[in-house]
């Protein structure tokens, strides 16, 4: 491909990313409000939709292989995400977040994985240009993580062991209470962060946390920087609307775990015997989708007929994030 064609689809993604972000803030959702499933299921369509319109370009534009490899690191990124959505709503529920406010909290943890997530990719593909050897850490790093994964009980939170967040609450003040919708207010003649702030701080650690195990999964698929980056962050945008839709299935979905730890088992795996098999990219995505649809499948024929038991709305708070708040001034 030319590298002027190159630069368009650069931009394209640039400009596209930042132009959705910006009509989401400032348009969509500009006053706080909380995410009715109908809102949440609209926006996950759109969000599917660019992202899956956007893997038909570079499909058109670079080809099959291309293509192929787009979709394939759409996919492992959009099922690693969903172990995020069910800890966000562990998260909010833990610091009693108002429902209203989880969007906004939402959307700035997303801008931050962008960004992090950018400087990690960008970082792993120039690392891997020059020491190509390093995709066997890569490798056996994933499958660690995948079988650690499968082992592990289920979702835990708490954040009092974080240590991001424990050093944020030496260094800045926090008042008690929430402020609305604001991260910042001033309190007692001073500047003072709100427990908003100090969930975001959370939702950020955590999802760079997450970021060490998505990240060489995509590589495990292609190392090309703009596929893993381009499909990694039309995965992201669509987190938000994601969480809102599924966050009341916590309880249903009890063998995802169990499909994403082999996911990495499969991509570390995969990365393992490149120089003696090679998996080609149609093999691949046909696993990926078959361990997804296994997972879930079994999941939800596991747990037909049972209640959910944690949406989105803000549950009292297990030790010490905020008390419920006072009708806000936002």
């Amino acid at each position: 491909m030319s590298p002027d064609l190159d630069l368009v689809l650069w931009v394209s993604l640039g400009v596209l990313v930042i132009g959705m972000l910006a009509l989401d803030l400032f348009v969509f959702h500009r006053d706080a409000h909380e995410v009715s499933m109908r809102e949440a299921a609209t926006w996950s369509v759109v969000w599917i939709a660019l992202g899956l319109g956007f893997g038909a370009v570079v499909f058109w534009l670079r080809g099959a292989a291309a293509g192929g490899e787009y979709l394939a690191g759409y996919l492992i990124e959009k099922s690693l995400s969903m172990d995020n959505v069910f800890l966000f709503a562990m998260l909010f529920s833990y610091f009693a977040v108002p429902a209203r406010y989880q969007h906004r909290v939402l959307f700035w943890g997303v801008v931050g994985a962008i960004v992090f997530r950018g400087v990690f990719i960008l970082a792993g593909a120039s690392l891997l240009e020059a020491f190509h050897f390093l995709i066997y850490g890569f490798g056996l790093l994933l499958l660690v993580t995948g079988v650690k994964m499968w082992r592990s009980s289920g979702h835990a939170v708490d954040a009092e062991k974080n240590v991001i967040l424990r050093v944020f609450r030496r260094l800045v003040p926090v008042t008690p209470e929430y402020h609305g919708q604001k991260f910042l207010v001033r309190h007692a003649g001073k500047l003072a962060a709100t427990p908003l702030l100090a969930v975001l701080v959370v939702v950020e650690t955590t999802d760079v946390m997450f970021a060490i195990d998505s990240i060489p999964a995509i590589f495990a698929i292609t190392t090309d920087p703009f596929i893993v980056l381009s499909s990694n962050l039309f995965a992201l945008l669509g987190l938000r609307s994601l969480y809102f839709l599924l966050a009341g299935l916590v309880d249903r979905f009890v063998y995802l775990k169990q499909g994403l730890a082999a996911l990495l088992v499969f991509a570390g795996l995969k990365i393992l015997v490149a120089d003696i098999v090679k998996v080609p990219v149609p093999v691949a995505l046909g696993v990926i989708v078959a361990i997804l649809a296994v997972a879930i499948g079994a999941s939800l024929w596991a747990t037909r007929g049972r209640s959910t038991s944690v949406g989105t709305g803000a549950a009292a708070p297990a030790t010490p994030g905020a008390p419920a708040e006072p009708e806000p001034s936002a």
